[in-house]
């Protein structure tokens, strides 16, 4: 008995094929979507940690009796005397007011709030002992507290691993229900195709060719489904970058890109779901291939 090529053991278009197609699209789009938030998580992330371990701050608190104009150049003078920071810019009022309004808002007075003074210090190549700067603000301006960010990048480093970790299950958890929805397909098209599937391992045909048309048929569902979904992903993505980019000068959108580094995913992002859809087209295979071996031994 032979099998004609024209006339494959598993049709190459039916209803269940075209439904399993859009499950795998849908699938592959919701990892996608899973796999580059978590790059763009971990990117921003460390694109945080280099900036924020570059510098530190002093915050200089208005007291009442004491001269916060004095008490900032008495701070900033002793941090440019310290070996390990390589510039200081102070903040003035205006600046300081300017960095609440993400949070309050703007057009709102806020000369009458006790708003601390900024002063930034960039570090330079040699590290530094905050030690005696800490001694010196403690001694010469009590009211400035240096901040070197540590906790805040503790908490940072904290949150970014929680949400990745957070991605990589739902990305596993997607998976496996993709997993299980070619299962069920692969088990139906052999259903579909019992008698004949019975009929060639009785009179002899390897079993490799017949796994082989059923490895054939979901490889190309496979490869459409992840296509599809892996595609409407890059846009997805490529369509929010544009949108932030478009609402670049507000202040939520400031506090998004913050988060999210403008959506960017990079060459490396879009790579990352290219091989997606392609593994997924070789999950979707290796399963139906699995299956079907499994069934052809149960017969002998």
């Amino acid at each position: 008995m032979s099998l004609k090529r024209n006339k494959p053991l598993v049709p190459a278009e039916s209803i269940a094929g075209r439904a399993l197609v859009t499950v795998i699209a849908i699938m592959t789009f919701l990892a996608s979507l899973a796999a580059g938030s978590g790059i763009l998580v971990s990117q921003a992330s460390r694109d945080w940690t280099q900036n924020v371990s570059r510098e530190m701050t002093i915050q200089v608190k208005p007291v009442a009796g004491r001269d916060i104009e004095a008490d900032v150049r008495q701070a900033a003078d002793l941090a440019r005397a310290t070996s390990g920071v390589a510039n200081v810019k102070i903040f003035d009022k205006g600046q300081s007011e300017h960095l609440l309004e993400p949070w309050l808002g703007t057009g709102l007075d806020l000369g009458a709030l006790p708003i601390p003074r900024l002063i930034v210090l960039e570090l330079g190549a040699a590290r530094l002992d905050t030690g005696p700067l800490r001694k010196a603000l403690a001694e010469r301006a009590p009211n400035a507290l240096l901040d070197d960010h540590r906790l805040w990048l503790e908490r940072l480093a904290a949150m970014a691993r929680a949400l990745v970790g957070l991605v990589t299950l739902i990305f596993a958890l997607v998976l496996m229900a993709m997993g299980l929805a070619v299962t069920f397909a692969t088990r139906g098209a052999m259903a579909g195709n019992r008698e004949i599937v019975d009929v060639l391992h009785f009179v002899g045909a390897e079993d490799r060719f017949i796994a082989a048309q059923f490895q054939r048929h979901f490889l190309w569902l496979g490869l459409r489904g992840g296509c599809i979904g892996g595609g409407c992903a890059m846009m997805a993505f490529a369509l929010s970058g544009l949108v932030s980019s478009w609402f670049g000068n507000s202040a939520e959108s400031d506090q998004i890109q913050a988060m999210f580094g403008g959506f960017g995913l990079g060459l490396f992002g879009y790579f990352a779901i290219a091989l997606i859809a392609i593994a997924v087209a070789l999950l979707t295979a290796a399963i139906s291939r699995t299956i079907v071996f499994r069934h052809l031994r149960s017969l002998s």
